[in-house]
């Protein structure tokens, strides 16, 4: 069925831009502005001088197979003027229009054909997002009228096959032009190494809506995370970098929005230069721009770099059933990767659709926005969200693949951190530990088997060895290095540190989806009751927990993640898949820290950051060798026992609950920036899960004649050292489920 419905869009609503506007006249009796041939560089709505001293804007618009485009601008009260775009150059469309200047709003119309079989899609009554749009202004709230097709077809079989021809335009947001005026000489940009990062992954919104020092009009805001109070938190807590959850222009899915919720943590964009516009206090015909750069050179003033959680795996266009927003309807074929039956699309990430990353023209547009908002946003890398997707060539996950090719020889890119989210939801899609030098990885083995250790559930401490140490079996090749991996034990997607000792079971009735979403692999202990409780004694125990996790975490050889609220003991009620939850259950409770509980686990996090900037032996350049540094035949890494005896292989093997590892800070691989060699203090760190205290010797010389205790997880209160001093070969007691940091003092 090759049908349509609706009127074909005409020229009703159409007016003349204001001479304010443009300046010009175009035909006799009419005002409107003339299309000269401008450029096809760069693409999007670049506002420049043009011929004979003119300012005006250049368009330029890649719709490869398009017959031709319609550039629309819109006036204050919506009204539109549609201009033709009659220059093609290599597939790209485009012109210069005298008198556009910042501020103006637009979109464009292309026109194609419409066969679905074919992957064709086009429908000039569909109103697109420049994909180039540097500011977007309006919300998606996805009516019928969005559509390209007709949504409520009867027969939903064959819906994506009817065409739709009702306007969309008053129903969709705009691009706005934006001026390029920045070239931030003044910003001082952080440039922390790797090995001494500390990563603190936010929600813009989440993490200031509820902030009391922060005011009300700038709380959730780009703003709002520019505040010194905002700001403070970070600085005190010892943090080196924000890993922001998606800041792209994105929509929110029609199933939320028919539900009465929205898209939360913004993993389905829709416009890859544009700062949401959801976030901005200023407004958002372009001020949304300025107040992200201010945003980004507060936090660098600070020392803090920004990394962005960039998805550009997939589009907020979903399948064939979704909406005609922008790619879609600009060159369907081109820009997304279909099935056989070109009605159908490769979804390799589980939202209905994949980018076609080995298209020329789709590479092009993943990278310049890239390199934008590098160069004329400041931000300092990129955690790229379902990497393999964009790691694949025709079908398979290939680590020789174009996108990874270019991000390695692009010269802005290749200096800028480079996370990996290694895997996607196709076939052969897990590359945890593949992805190449450059490049770091989120270490999910590293969350599970943390998780799994201290809830019990380990049958041996093979795999928690390699974990604890940087995983070298999977990092150590092609000259990676031990920051190769991300530890994280929580992340946005998932429980919270609070809810993983409070829940077993995920609690997310409230997405409604009948509790179906989310994942069930949990691996998390509830300490003996589910959910909230006011038993002392669990309480008691789960606070230790979340010590015991977050030590774990910040002694680790690697790069650390804390998420935001972890290090006060958020809660989100059990929902392990919160993302359509902007509310309470996600924004970070700042009244936390008015409870001992919490500002006792806050002071245990600030220090053991603060102990990781103070000891290179914490966060190593290299991998460990185990091999003797002297002929005292004291290695750079051991592995104890609790009699205090080196593990054999057979130990390895063997269930236990009780691990020491022994790091010498004696000769540190690598040089201080004048050369000389790095040395450190040494540490011994003992971890201890079992639910009853047990006896550990200490190991005596040579590795050390005494210990000092440095922490102790079994204590409350951890905001000062403990400092007892121990013997080597004494005997200590391990308390029941706990962590004992200490240091090397004789």
């Amino acid at each position: 069925m090759r049908g349509a419905v609706g009127g074909a869009p005409g020229t009703e609503g159409q007016r003349p831009l204001h001479p304010a506007v443009n300046g010009h006249r175009g035909e006799p009796g009419a005002l409107r502005p003339p299309v000269w041939p401008g450029s096809p560089t760069p693409l999007g709505a670049r506002f420049r001088v043009g011929p004979d001293g003119v300012a005006g804007t250049n368009f330029a618009l890649w719709a490869g197979g398009a017959e031709s485009v319609e550039l629309c601008l819109f006036d204050a009260a919506g009204t539109e003027t549609r201009l033709a775009l009659t220059e093609l150059t290599h597939e790209i469309w485009h012109g210069f229009v005298p008198g556009v200047r910042p501020g103006q709003r637009y979109g464009f119309r292309v026109r194609g054909r419409w066969d679905p079989w074919t992957g064709a899609r086009w429908n000039p009554a569909k109103l697109l997002l420049d994909p180039y749009a540097r500011a977007v202004d309006g919300d998606f709230v996805l009516p019928p009228e969005v559509y390209g097709h007709v949504r409520d077809w009867p027969q939903q079989q064959v819906a994506d096959t009817v065409r739709d021809d009702r306007d969309s335009a008053p129903h969709v947001p705009k691009g706005v032009v934006v001026q390029d005026d920045d070239d931030w000489a003044d910003d001082r940009r952080p440039k922390t190494p790797w090995s001494d990062s500390v990563i603190y992954e936010l929600h813009v919104r989440g993490f200031t809506r509820l902030h009391p020092e922060i005011p009300e009009p700038l709380r959730g805001t780009y703003a709002g995370l520019a505040h010194p109070a905002a700001i403070d938190h970070l600085v005190r807590l010892g943090v080196t970098a924000v890993e922001l959850l998606p800041v792209h222009q994105f929509a929110h899915e029609d199933h939320l929005l028919r539900r009465g919720l929205r898209n939360y943590w913004g993993y389905n964009s829709i416009g890859y230069f544009a700062p949401h516009a959801g976030y901005s206090a200023t407004g958002t015909a372009g001020q949304q721009v300025g107040e992200f750069k201010r945003m980004v050179r507060a936090l660098h003033a600070a020392g803090i770099e920004v990394i962005l959680d960039v998805v550009y795996n997939h589009t907020a266009e979903a399948g064939e059933l979704g909406p005609t927003l922008s790619l879609r309807g600009i060159d369907n074929r081109g820009y997304y990767r279909l099935q056989s039956d070109a009605r159908r699309y490769a979804d390799y990430t589980g939202c209905g659709n994949t980018l076609h990353v080995v298209q020329p023209h789709v590479l092009r547009l993943i990278t310049d926005s890239l390199r934008y908002w590098v160069t004329e946003m400041g931000v300092d890398g990129f955690r790229f969200d379902l990497a393999a997707a964009l790691a694949r060539s025709m079908h398979d996950v290939d680590m020789l693949s174009p996108f990874l090719a270019v991000i390695a020889q692009d010269p802005v890119l290749r200096r800028v951190k480079l996370i990996a989210e290694p895997w996607d939801v196709g076939n052969g899609g897990y590359q945890v530990g593949s992805f190449p030098p450059l490049w770091t990885e989120w270490n999910d083995r590293y969350r599970d088997a943390v998780r799994d250790f201290w809830r019990g559930a380990l049958p041996d401490v093979r795999d928690l060895g390699y974990r604890l140490s940087g995983s070298s079996d999977l990092y150590a090749w092609g000259g990676r290095r031990p920051y190769a991996s991300i530890n994280f034990v929580t992340a946005h997607d998932g429980f919270t540190l609070r809810d993983l000792v409070s829940y077993e079971r995920k609690h997310n009735e409230a997405n409604g989806e009948g509790n179906r979403d989310g994942t069930n692999d949990n691996r998390a202990w509830n300490c003996g009751v589910e959910g909230e409780t006011d038993d002392p004694r669990i309480n008691a125990l789960r606070r230790r927990q979340l010590r015991n996790l977050l030590t774990t975490l910040l002694v680790s050889t690697g790069v650390p993640m804390l998420v935001a609220g972890d290090e006060m003991g958020r809660t989100q009620g059990g929902n392990n898949n919160a993302y359509c939850q902007d509310g309470e259950v996600s924004w970070v409770d700042w009244s936390l820290l008015e409870k001992p509980g919490p500002r006792g686990l806050l002071e245990l996090a600030t220090r053991l950051v603060e102990l990781r900037h103070r000891h290179p032996v914490l966060r190593r350049r290299a991998f460990f060798s185990g091999r003797a540094q002297g002929a005292d035949g004291l290695r750079d890494l051991a592995w104890f026992t609790a009699r205090g005896e080196e593990m054999t292989e057979q130990d390895w093997y063997a269930p236990t609950a009780t691990l020491g590892l022994y790091l010498s800070g004696r000769d540190i691989p690598g040089r201080d920036a004048r050369g000389a060699p790095v040395t450190d203090d040494s540490f011994l760190i003992l971890l201890h899960s079992a639910d009853r205290p047990a006896g550990c010797v200490l190991p005596g010389p040579p590795w050390a004649a005494s210990y000092e205790l440095v922490v102790d997880t079994s204590e409350e209160e951890q905001a000062e050292a403990p400092g007892r001093v121990h013997r080597g070969g004494e005997t200590v007691t391990l308390p029941a489920r706990s962590v004992l940091v200490l240091k090397v003092a004789g």
